[in-house]
C-alpha cells in the first residue's frame, strides 16, 4: 500500500497541537541566563534563554513587557514563566513568556563588570590618554574578518566619501577562543610597522558572549598601549565594550566608524571653496581699500608739492634762528652793563682810592692798625701811601 505524505504544514500543525495539549508545557517556569536580546520597535521581546548546556528561544510580546520593573539585558540571569508552543512557519519550539523576574546576573555580565571597574581604577578610560584621530588620514588599518558585511560596509563608505583613500585590512577571529590574543597581537603589529595612522577595530553585532574577546584584558591593554589612534566599533549602537571605553573613539557601528575616520571629500572641496571665496572676496576689499588711500595720497598738497612743506620749515628755522641771535646778542649786553656797574661800584670801595684822597694805611707786621690803643711807645709801624711806603716810630 502506498503511503501518501504530509505536507511540512500538516506536521508542524500536528506538533503544535501535541505540544499545546500537554499540561506539564503549558505553564512553565524556567530560569536561564539572557543570550541576543532583542527589543522590538513594536514593544515585542526576542531572546534566547540559556544554560552550560542548552538554550531556547523566547518571544515575550508587548501586552507582558508592560508589566516588567526592569530591562532585560544579555547576560542576566532570570526565571521566566509561560508556555511552550510551536512557531509553525519555521518549525521551531520557544517560550511564550507572561512572567519574568531577575535571578541575579550572569557569570560573564558579572566578569565583564569586574574588569571594566579595574580598568576605571588603573587609569584606562581616562579621557587624557585619548589621542586625537588624524583629519585626513591616507591610510587606514582595519581590523575585522575577512568576510562578512563588517569589511564590506568599510570599504563602501570609505570609497564612498573618499575615493583616494587605503584601506589596509589585518584579518582577525572576531570571536571564539584565542580570539581575543589575535586582536591584541594584529595592533601590536600595526604599530610596530607603523602599518596604518588610524586603527578600526570592527565586528558586527552579537550577543554578549559573541562579544567576549573585546571585552577581555589583553584587548584592552593593546588599546591603551597603542601609539596609532583605536577606533572601536563593535556591535550595535546599544552594545558596548571594554574595547569602547579605552579606545580613543567610540563609533556606534563599523559604518559609522568609516563615516567619523575618512573626511567625505566632497565636504571638503566645498569648504576650500568657502574659503577660496572669502579670501578672494577679502583681498579684493582690501585692493580697493588701498586704491582709495592711493588716490588720497595722489591728491593731498604733499604728493603735489613735496617741497613746500620743506621750505615752510626752512623760514621757520631762519626765524627762529635770527630770534635766538638777537636774544644771545640783547643778553650779552645786558651782562655787560651790569657787569660795568658792579666793576665801577666796587672800584669806588677800593682802598687805592681812599688812598689817592691824602690818606695812608697804617700796618704793623703786615696787620692794618685801626685804633690807637694798639699803638704802643718806640713802636715802628709801616704807612702805606699812593706812591709808595715809609716806616715811622710812636713818640
Amino acid at each position: 500500500m502506498k503511503i501518501k505524505p504530509i505536507s511540512v504544514t500538516e506536521l508542524n500543525q500536528y506538533v503544535k497541537e501535541k505540544i499545546a495539549s500537554d499540561e506539564f508545557l503549558n505553564t512553565v517556569y524556567v530560569a536561564g541566563e539572557i543570550s541576543n536580546f532583542k527589543h522590538h520597535f513594536t514593544g515585542h521581546m526576542y531572546f534566547t534563554l540559556k544554560d552550560e548546556n542548552a538554550l531556547i528561544k523566547c518571544v515575550m510580546f508587548k501586552s507582558a513587557t508592560a508589566h516588567l520593573n526592569f530591562l532585560p539585558k544579555d547576560g542576566m540571569k532570570v526565571n521566566v514563566l509561560g508556555s511552550v508552543g510551536v512557531f509553525e512557519r519555521d518549525g521551531v519550539y520557544q517560550i511564550y513568556v507572561q512572567g519574568m523576574q531577575e535571578d541575579g546576573i550572569g557569570n560573564l555580565y558579572t566578569k565583564y563588570e569586574q574588569l571594566k571597574e579595574k580598568l576605571e581604577k588603573e587609569g584606562l578610560f581616562d579621557e587624557k590618554h585619548k589621542k586625537k584621530i588624524p583629519f585626513f588620514p591616507k591610510m587606514i588599518g582595519v581590523l575585522t574578518s575577512n568576510t562578512g558585511a563588517v569589511i564590506r560596509d568599510i570599504i563602501n563608505v570609505s570609497t564612498r566619501r573618499n575615493p583616494n583613500v587605503y584601506i589596509r585590512l589585518l584579518p582577525v577571529p572576531v570571536q571564539g577562543e584565542g580570539a581575543a590574543k589575535k586582536i591584541a597581537e594584529a595592533i601590536r603589529l600595526m604599530n610596530e610597522k607603523k602599518l596604518a595612522d588610524v586603527i578600526i577595530l570592527a565586528r558586527g553585532g552579537g550577543s554578549l558572549e559573541d562579544l567576549w574577546p573585546f571585552n577581555e584584558e589583553i584587548v584592552a591593554n593593546a588599546i591603551y598601549e597603542s601609539e596609532l589612534p583605536v577606533v572601536s566599533s563593535v556591535g550595535h549602537e546599544t552594545d558596548f565594550t571594554i574595547a569602547d571605553f579605552v579606545a580613543d573613539l567610540r563609533a556606534p557601528t563599523p559604518s559609522a566608524a568609516a563615516e567619523l575616520v575618512v573626511k567625505d571629500s566632497k565636504d571638503l572641496k566645498n569648504t576650500l571653496q568657502i574659503y577660496q571665496n572669502r579670501l578672494e572676496m577679502s583681498l579684493k576689499r582690501r585692493t580697493e581699500f588701498m586704491h582709495l588711500k592711493l588716490e588720497k595720497y595722489r591728491n593731498s598738497s604733499v604728493y603735489k608739492n613735496p617741497f613746500a612743506k620743506i621750505n615752510e620749515y626752512y623760514l621757520q628755522i631762519a626765524r627762529l634762528s635770527k630770534e635766538l641771535e638777537n636774544s644771545i646778542t640783547r643778553k650779552m649786553k645786558e651782562t655787560k652793563m651790569d657787569f660795568s656797574e658792579k666793576v665801577t661800584k666796587l672800584d669806588a670801595l677800593s682802598p687805592l682810592k681812599t688812598l689817592a684822597r691824602g690818606f695812608c694805611i697804617v700796618e704793623s707786621n703786615q696787620k692794618i692798625i685801626t685804633r690807637v690803643e694798639n699803638l704802643e711807645e718806640n713802636m715802628v709801624i709801616d704807612l702805606k701811601f699812593q706812591d709808595g711806603e715809609a716806616k715811622a716810630k710812636i713818640i
